[in-house]
């Protein structure tokens, strides 16, 4: 119980000084809301911050989605490398004709 009083009591000393560090001029508040200009400050900071990260954050998603969409991918096609080892015919895309210009 005394911890909880001593806690309190150490609490309203330091918002007493804050208090009077901000009526002095000390500590600049010029909308006059209480809370000082470097703390709005970082808070605006922060919250350009956290919308960054959080847009960074859904491209990544995105482009996770995108990997293991080709990674999918990769697996049915390496299951037609072994047939073609084996000597089944081509399963994929048909290759591409020759172009009837000689090369140089």
């Amino acid at each position: 119980m005394q911890t909880v009083l001593i806690i309190l009591g150490l609490l309203a000393i330091g918002a007493g000084v804050y208090f009077f560090l901000i009526k002095t001029g000390k500590i600049e508040d010029k909308d006059g809301d209480l809370i000082a200009d470097d703390v709005e400050e970082v808070i605006e900071d922060v919250k350009d911050t956290v919308k960054t990260v959080k847009r960074r954050a859904k491209r990544v998603k995105e482009e996770l989605g995108d990997v293991a969409d080709a990674i999918k991918e990769v697996g049915k096609q390496s299951k037609d490398v072994v047939k073609a080892a084996k000597g089944a015919t081509r399963k994929g895309r048909p290759s591409r004709k020759k172009s009837s210009r000689a090369k140089k």
